[in-house]
């Protein structure tokens, strides 16, 4: 993966030198302790100011002619680094650059301004923790409340009962509805609505009667949540998302659903009611799960997947026609393509 650049200026006040990294982040560093570093940059758009990282071996090219001052790498590619100029060798050169962006972001993004705005209704019973952000036109209901450092952004609805962790941010126009959590260091990003009817409707002669969803939604802690996902509220007990999960923009989560810890689900995936993901899986984007099932741990979907059935055991799933085990699903894939041809053959065939 090859990031788009990340700016951090190029002035004095901005720049920091690679011995400044190093003390903040470790790794052995090849000479260039004094170079000074502005900004982050992939290989191919570096200048002599950018640091950049190399991760997938498929980029390995690039390394002769970046023109970035440093380049982070793991060992074994530490000498073909340092022939063309500084580096920082490390076991996980990806892991670094996540964890370099964290670092400079910190220091360089406007600090949380503590406060309520004077636009935002706050009800006298919600209980606000220290140092706690509201911003412009935001709500905060009765009975909710806001864990110490936390960010609610412009246009933001906490509603009643309804509980933030402690550093955890809501982006603008978040609704956390009525009696939901979601635990500490979260992040939920703009448009995401949690709490919200889950689909239970009963059929009758005259049409559809409202099953009334009467279960909230409990997140935990270190969960990122990406914009205008959805997460329906429980019908009876709670829809839970554990510890670590990184759900991408405009997912679906039905009510009921269990997802495991440190579960990642790329974009426009959606899960359908009281299904069961266990922890450390990955579910790929556009990928599509039906109600009721188990999922067991360490499981990967790929992309625009239709899972019909339980999974129980670990591995990679794959193919919409219908979805099968992958090694398995790429052969079949591979057949379907010469069809038309394997057709033709048996016509000729069964002519003689």
């Amino acid at each position: 993966m090859s990031p788009t650049n990340v700016a951090l200026g190029s002035s004095e006040t901005t720049a920091v030198a690679l011995s400044q990294l190093i003390a903040a982040l470790g790794g052995d560093l090849l000479g260039g302790s004094e170079i000074r570093i502005a900004r982050i940059a992939p290989l191919d758009e570096a200048d002599a100011q950018s640091i950049s990282f190399l991760a997938n071996p498929r980029y390995q090219a690039q390394l002769a002619t970046t023109a970035a001052a440093c380049v982070i790498v793991s060992p074994s590619m530490a000498e073909a680094a340092a022939a063309r100029g500084a580096a920082i060798v490390t076991p996980d050169p990806y892991l670094y650059f996540a964890r370099l962006t964290q670092w400079w972001a910190a220091r360089t993004r406007p600090s949380p301004q503590a406060g309520v705005h004077a636009s935002a209704i706050v009800s006298p019973d919600a209980r606000l923790g220290q140092g706690v952000e509201i911003g412009p036109l935001a709500v905060i209901e009765a009975g909710a409340v806001i864990g110490d450092q936390a960010r609610i952004g412009a246009h933001c609805v906490v509603e009643r009962g309804a509980i933030v962790g402690d550093h955890t941010r809501l982006a603008p126009r978040v609704v956390l509805g009525y009696g939901c959590r979601i635990g500490a260091r979260g992040l939920v990003h703009s448009g995401a609505v949690i709490g919200a009817d889950g689909f239970g409707f009963a059929p009758s002669k005259s049409g559809y009667v409202k099953i009334e969803q009467l279960g909230n939604v409990t997140i935990g802690d270190d969960v990122e949540i990406g914009a205008n996902t959805c997460i329906d509220r429980g019908a009876l007990s709670d829809t839970v998302i554990e510890d670590g999960v990184k759900l991408d923009n405009q997912i679906q989560i039905a009510h009921n659903v269990h997802i495991g810890r440190n579960t990642a689900m790329a974009g426009c995936a959606a899960v359908a009611g009281s299904t069961r993901i266990g922890a450390n899986c990955t579910i790929g984007g556009a990928a599509n799960i039906i109600g009721h099932l188990v999922i067991v741990d360490g499981v990967h979907i790929s992309a625009a997947t239709t899972v019909t059935r339980s999974i129980s055991e670990p591995g990679v799933y794959s193919g919409p026609y219908p979805f099968e085990e992958n090694s398995s699903w790429q052969k079949n894939a591979a057949t379907l393509r010469q069809l038309s041809t394997l057709r033709e053959r048996v016509r000729a065939l069964e002519k003689k």
